[in-house]
């Protein structure tokens, strides 16, 4: 089982990440949301654990982002916010579970463990447009057996087109889904891309 763990406090990141490893999970470590954005397009973790509170701002946020993409990797929320407000909210933000800190080591293991069960046993959906197989999960892609490099941006871009290979899908529309909200639309970012 894969866990993504972002936590900016080297020591508490140090001492979580040994304490999954020696209960046998493999842990990739991030310690802001950009790392952990990056670490959550290129793999596919059975669960990932947020410290609420990060210096690039309120994990909260970027987990109701991540489901709202469609993402459903289950997720751990750690934070010292302990009301019971600020626990509804991690749940009615995205989260799948919520720990407050201080937190029991075995109780945290026992946690993870449990919400990695619950991630889909089955295999990462996989579009296909004639010869070619988009893993959306592993953000892989192949073309006749033959696995391709993209970037980051273009994979989004070859995702949507994708999505609706049936459809004709406006430029406008392309740069809205796979740029922030300040890309302009009458730039050419997405001619330099696809070019």
């Amino acid at each position: 089982m894969r866990v993504l763990l972002v936590e900016d406090d080297a020591n508490l990141r140090f001492g979580v990440a040994a304490a999954l490893r020696a209960a046998g999970l493999a842990v990739d470590e991030a310690v802001d949301l950009p790392q952990a954005d990056e670490a959550l397009f290129v793999t596919a973790y059975d669960c990932a654990v947020f410290d609420r509170m990060l210096p690039s701002g309120d994990a909260a946020d970027y987990v109701e982002e991540l489901r709202r993409s469609g993402r459903a990797v289950p997720v751990l929320f750690l934070t010292a916010r302990d009301t019971v407000a600020d626990r509804v909210e991690g749940f009615a933000r995205g989260g799948d579970d919520y720990l407050v800190k201080p937190f029991a080591v075995p109780e945290l293991v026992a946690r993870v463990r449990s919400l990695c069960r619950r991630a889909p046993a089955v295999s990462p959906p996989v579009l296909r447009v004639g010869d070619v197989e988009i893993d959306t999960a592993r953000r892989q892609v192949r073309r006749a057996g033959v696995l391709l490099t993209f970037t980051r941006r273009e994979f989004a871009v070859l995702e949507v087109l994708a999505t609706r290979a049936d459809q004709a899908v406006g430029r406008a529309e392309l740069i809205e889904s796979c740029w922030d909200e300040m890309a302009e639309p009458q730039s050419n970012v997405l001619e330099v891309l696809i070019s």
